[in-house]
């Protein structure tokens, strides 16, 4: 089973208002070695905000500005992005890629935790279970469901439909995951050998 982003999550997680000196962030970050600091809401209907290291070392540092004059809201990136808990850890990585972001708010509704690469690196199972390793598996295995299914319910029922169009999401899934194009789906192998199974999948369309 999938690891989710509530699996992994730091829970302990730091808040700072958005009114604190950046002064204020920067000695709560060295005093608890954190690299990033939650801004806390103003009220329920608020978005949460994030300050980060990197955002204090660029906007503050960089231009010898004042930490004890600047306030954490001056820098902060709000509204952050934001992980929803049951998100799985691989598609959480391929956001921190697609965004280059490397933490972020685990929320739902409220603040429930933080994930970052280091969580994902030090708390994943992509070592031991390699999503495409699982995927080939659980495809091989959902190709035999089908045709286990199709031959005690017939080619042309609902029930071999539906079993296939799980092999060929697991299929797309896979494809995406390698950007690759799928040559030739497993229903399609399918139906070269039952061509009426194709025929009866048009029909109830």
């Amino acid at each position: 089973m999938m690891l989710k982003a509530k699996d992994i999550m730091t829970t302990d997680v730091v808040t700072i208002r958005g009114s604190a000196t950046v002064a204020e962030a920067v000695k709560q970050m060295n005093d608890l070695c954190l690299r990033a600091l939650i801004v806390q809401r103003r009220h329920e209907q608020d978005a949460y905000g994030i300050v980060t290291e990197t955002d204090v070392i660029y906007k503050v540092t960089a231009y010898g500005k004042d930490p004890k004059k600047m306030r954490v809201y001056e820098i902060m990136t709000k509204p952050c992005i934001s992980i929803n808990p049951d998100l799985g850890v691989e598609y959480v990585a391929r956001l921190f890629a697609q965004t280059g972001i490397r933490r972020a708010p685990v929320i739902q509704e409220e603040l429930l935790g933080i994930v970052s690469i280091t969580d994902i690196l030090s708390k994943g199972d992509f070592v031991e279970k390699p999503k495409s390793i699982v995927l080939a598996d659980r495809i091989e295995q959902a190709i035999e469901e089908a045709r286990a299914t199709c031959a005690a319910k017939g080619a042309t029922s609902p029930e071999c439909a539906a079993a296939w169009d799980i092999v060929e999401e697991l299929q797309a899934e896979a494809a995406h995951q390698r950007s690759e194009r799928i040559e030739k789906t497993a229903f399609e192998v399918y139906c070269e050998e039952n061509p009426e199974a194709a025929e009866a999948r048009v029909y109830d369309n």
